[in-house]
Formats: C-alpha cells, structure tokens, sequence
C-alpha cells in the first residue's frame, strides 16, 4: 500500500508565486500538455506538470528542491499550447524566483533584491560609498588631463572591487550549498562534479534552447549577453591584477589588446541585450507576464554598458560629465556584482548545479 503523504500547504508560497508571474497558476487541470510538448524534459521525468501540481498545492519545500525548474528554459512551448491558458512556463519562472529567495544568504537581502520597494535601499549603498571615495580617499597629485583617477583613485576602486566580487562569490558559494543540501534531502544524490563539465558546456553552448520552438530567436540574445559578460569579466580581472602588480596602467590605451576585448565585449552584450529586450517587449503576452525581477538584472546590465561606452566617449572628448556618467556606472558595477546572488544572474550557478545534479 502505498504510504500516504500529508498534504500542508503553504499560502504565503502560493501567493507569492502568483505575484511573481504564476497568476495562473489555479488554472491548471493537470491535462500534461504541457509535459507532453516539452522537448527539453527528459522522458524519465518529464515537466511542468508535477511542479503545476505541486505549486498548487503549495508544497514549497518539494518543488523548490526539484532540479527540474531549472531544466526549463522558458522557450514558451507548454504555454503556447495549455487548452486552459494557465502558462505553465510563467509559472516555472515564478518558481524559479522563488528558490534563489529561499537558498538565499542572508535571507533578508534575497527578499529585497525581489522587492521594488527595496531598490532605492540597494542602490543608496553604492551611491554612498563611491560619495565618501570622491569626498575623502586619498589621491595622487592631478593629471593634465581629465582621468577618472582625480577622484577615483585606482588603488581603492581595485581593492573594493575585488573585495565585493570575493563576496558575491562567497553568498553564491552559501546559496549553493543551501540548495545542493536540498536536493540532497529530496533524493536527487547524483554526483554533482561528474556531471559539472558537460552541464557547463551546455550551458556555454545555449545547446538545449536550439529544442525550443515557440521562442527560437532568444537563443542569440543569451549567448551574446552571456560571452560578452565573460569577456567583461575577464577583461576586467586582467586588468585589476596587471594594474597591482605594477603591469599595467590605466586608462588602457585604446589599441591596446585588453581595451579593444572589453569594448568588443561591450559591444557583444549591448546588442545580446537589445536583443532580449525587443523579444520580451514586441510579445504582448511575455511583456505582460514579466515581473519587476526580470527586469531587474537585465536594466543594470545594460545601464552598466551604455554608461560605459558613454564615459570611455566623454573622456575622450574631455568633457566635464564624465564624472557624473562615470559616478553612475560605477554604482550599477556594485549592485549587478553584490546582488548577483540574489538576481536573474543566479539562474546560471543554480541551473549549472541543477543540471550537473539531474545527469
């Protein structure tokens, strides 16, 4: 006989779910068109029927540990083709929030980044502390020319952006094992690291979207955005450690090998962004269902870019706002790497495990 499962709901999950894009979610009748259509979901355990399911029933802590909301990509297949309109994908993207809130740490900052009403919180910290830079770090004698150094000094935007990164890597690292421990005690016991390198190829190929039939074309948009942020990265990496070890001075020339990649990278993700955009907006259904947390992630990093490009321009030209452009990127650097724990960022680390745990 088999054994009987006690049903206890979560009502502040469910809500929260169909605020984030699952409105729905109670539309479902468990038809399993959707998992019948999927060409993604493998044929041992096919999705986002159960999840449907198990969302419905506000079974938080079983459907957040299932590797399979992150199997999905969001190519719009089971929502085109649900009899009853309840757009399952929403649904899984709307789960897919939910964990990186709940495998948060702290808990407190993943709830925030979520929430609009925190946003003016999240950037005021930035603002402040490149403020206090501006106002008070020590700095060298002034150049003939107008840098960016006269006010930001190199040596300190250095050791503090290295020092966020180390700990957005370290809140990633805690969010991870938070959730490697939940599919660990949900029964998913697949050994993660054997199954890390294909899933990254995977992941860097963008291999599974090419099965995606209702939204194709943003396989393109996510590779550019993807290689164009590890171009940026490790450009942005390379520099930092050339600049203290006394192997480099910045600016970069603008032939130089280094700035020519980071402005190719630039370039790479504006369009992937671009592309992203236009998709997401030129469809009245995507549009309508997208949430402040999608929009999240993908405004700083094109914020990021755009003032980028405009202050490498302005300081060209030797034009006074460059500071006031430069003060502005600089933020937005801050917040996409400290809240990249928390943002649509994490999709990446999450997904990675995820895949890696399910082969």
């Amino acid at each position: 006989m088999a054994e009987a499962l006690l049903v206890q709901p979560d009502k502040a999950f469910i809500r929260r779910v169909v605020a984030a894009g699952g409105g729905d979610l109670k539309k479902c009748m468990q038809c399993g068109t959707c998992s019948a259509v999927c060409e993604l979901a493998p044929e041992g355990a096919p999705f986002p029927r159960r999840q449907m399911l198990e969302a419905q029933w506000g079974l938080k802590e079983r459907v957040l540990s299932d590797p399979a909301i992150w199997l999905c990509h969001y190519c719009g297949d089971c929502t085109a083709r649900c009899p009853r309109g309840a757009r399952p994908g929403d649904v899984m993207g709307a789960l897919r929030r939910e964990a990186i809130r709940h495998y948060a740490v702290p808990g407190w900052l993943g709830a925030a980044v979520a929430s609009p009403r925190a946003l003016l919180a999240l950037l005021l910290l930035p603002v402040l502390v490149f403020a206090a830079i501006a106002a008070w770090a020590p700095k060298g004698e002034p150049t003939a020319e107008m840098e960016f150094a006269n006010l930001f000094p190199i040596p300190v935007m250095e050791a503090l952006f290295f020092s966020v990164s180390g700990l957005a890597v370290v809140l990633f690292a805690a969010g991870l094992a938070r959730f490697i421990r939940g599919l660990r005690a949900a029964g998913h016991d697949g050994p993660i690291l054997r199954g890390l390198v294909p899933a990254l190829g995977e992941i860097l190929a963008h291999s599974r979207f090419a099965k995606c039939r209702e939204h194709a074309d943003q396989r393109l948009g996510h590779l550019l955005t993807l290689w164009g942020f590890i171009g940026l990265g490790v450009v942005g990496t390379a520099v930092g450690i050339g600049s203290m070890a006394g192997l480099l001075r910045t600016p970069l020339p603008i032939a130089h090998p280094l700035k020519i990649l980071a402005n190719l990278a630039a370039a790479v993700i504006l369009i992937g962004v671009l592309m992203l955009l236009v998709n997401r907006l030129r469809d009245p259904a995507r549009r309508a269902a997208a949430t402040y947390f999608d929009w999240f992630f993908l405004s700083v990093l094109a914020g990021v870019v755009v003032t980028g490009i405009a202050a490498e321009l302005l300081r060209l030209a030797q034009a006074p706002v460059m500071y006031a452009v430069y003060f502005v990127h600089l933020v937005l650097i801050f917040a996409l790497l400290l809240y990249a724990p928390y943002s649509k960022f994490a999709h990446l680390v999450y997904r990675t495990a995820a895949m890696a745990a399910r082969r």
